[in-house]
């Protein structure tokens, strides 16, 4: 086990901004609360389990496993600790008071890219309930124990999910066009993988060039993977609402309306969706009551 502190120069929503990485209340890799977090992970030198506790004006993190070392080097970056949004000073009134509304709320920046493509293609032309529930029998099936506390479990390995069939996939709830990218994108999950070093509008540009990963799925894993505030996805028409109705009030707007209309926002756009997003949540943290118990304290 490994631990580390990190200090908080700034407040941070540690629900709010680590939800972004959350595939519903039941994901099995991820026990959250507003004080702390529970994560299983793949990183690039084996799996980890990384627990988060927020103490006031500091972060108190451990992490188990191969990859442990890793994780918590990555730890600032991935809790959302180095999103700077300082110069982010919207002059929309609506805007403006989403963000003195979520003070707190950071983007994550886990430099884990396979992990972002994959969630965002399980979120693709599929329901909330559709994705949440394709991921937790994908995890359940093909994933394995995370190490460490709380009895998570990792997400399944690339190679893992390039060998199911469409048979198994489709038991699991993915359609055949989700399948099929999902499947070419496992097939180069390392070309993936290497664009983590990527700045976000670089990331985007390479994860388009590969199989299976179209501009929306790109965008949203640069989101989580780079942080990048300027990613904006607008493959969803209840997305494109939203933001229309935040932005300007009136009818569904078209894909290029809102292309247009969160333009002044430009090198912040993707905040300005989150934060649309995190608005209209029924229950802002949308954390509902947690899968599992945290472990006793050690």
């Amino acid at each position: 086990m490994f631990r580390r502190t990190i200090p908080l120069a700034s407040p941070l929503a540690l629900a709010q901004t680590l939800a972004a990485l959350r595939l519903g209340q039941s994901d099995p890799t991820m026990v959250l609360s507003p004080t702390r977090a529970l994560m299983a992970t793949r990183t690039p030198n084996g799996p980890a389990t990384v627990d988060v506790q927020h103490y006031d004006d500091v972060l108190e993190v451990e992490a188990w496993g191969e990859g442990a070392e890793w994780a918590l080097a990555q730890a600032p970056a991935a809790l959302g600790v180095l999103d700077d949004a300082a110069g982010f000073h919207p002059s929309h009134p609506a805007v403006r008071q989403l963000h003195e509304a979520a003070s707190g709320l950071r983007l994550p920046r886990t430099a884990l890219v396979f992990d972002a493509v994959l969630s965002a293609l399980l979120r693709h032309q599929a329901t909330p309930f559709e994705a949440r529930r394709s991921f937790q029998q994908l995890v359940d099936r093909w994933g394995e124990p995370a190490p460490g506390p709380g009895g998570l479990r990792l997400r399944p390995a690339a190679h893992e999910l390039a060998a199911l069939g469409e048979y198994e996939l489709h038991a699991a709830g993915v359609e055949a066009q989700r399948a099929d990218a999902l499947k070419r994108a496992s097939a180069h999950a390392s070309r993936i993988e290497a664009a983590a070093v990527l700045p976000g509008p670089e990331m985007r540009a390479a994860l388009e060039l590969i199989p299976g990963i179209t501009a929306w799925t790109a965008a949203e894993a640069a989101r989580v993977a780079a942080g990048d505030s300027d990613a904006i996805d607008l493959g969803d028409p209840a997305q494109r609402k939203l933001i229309g109705h935040t932005l300007r009030g009136g009818p569904e707007p078209s894909e290029e309306q809102v292309h247009e209309l969160l333009e002044e926002f430009t090198g912040q756009r993707g905040r300005v969706c989150v934060l649309i997003e995190w608005a209209a949540l029924s229950s802002p943290l949308g954390l509902g009551e947690p899968r599992t118990s945290f472990p006793a304290p050690h």
